[in-house]
């Protein structure tokens, strides 16, 4: 049973999976931007000009550049980092638990805990990537293995 689980947490599909799910989180939200872009423009606290289009346009960036390279595996640190700084951003600037009372302080306590669990969650395929990096050059320096199996 554990030799099978290992098998199913090595294998190269479960990563593409994992890249695809924690990526889709941010293509979404940076598409639902591009077609909602009022709605957009009026979180970021200005109507269509000025220093909230600006914002605007730049989280949609992020979040669409961002998700692309962790789905497709490219630069994925890159990508982990600029969504892991525009959440920081966001949990200080719009989820201000902190600044509330008590009651009204729940829900953005909530919205702060998945952004910082999100950016656990991409910290931790940044590590993940790295290491499954390192492992294939590994395999194919020392164990001669040929790089399209290393891969696997």
């Amino acid at each position: 049973m554990h030799q099978r689980i290992g098998q199913v947490l090595d294998g190269h599909w479960l990563w593409i999976c994992a890249r695809i799910l924690l990526g889709l989180v941010f293509l979404c939200s940076g598409l639902a931007g591009v077609f909602d872009a009022q709605g957009g423009q009026s979180l970021a606290g200005a109507g269509a000009s000025g220093p909230g289009r600006l914002l605007h346009i730049v989280t949609i960036a992020v979040q669409v550049c961002g998700a692309v390279l962790i789905m497709l595996g490219q630069r994925l640190w890159l990508g982990a980092a600029a969504l892991a700084a525009l959440l920081l951003a966001t949990l200080f600037v719009f989820h201000p638990f902190w600044q509330s009372p008590q009651p009204l302080a729940e829900f953005p306590m909530h919205w702060a805990l998945k952004d910082a669990a999100l950016i656990g969650g991409l910290m931790a395929a940044a590590i993940a990537d790295r290491l499954r990096q390192r492992l294939r050059t590994a395999l194919e320096l020392y164990a001669g293995v040929p790089p399209r199996q290393a891969g696997r």
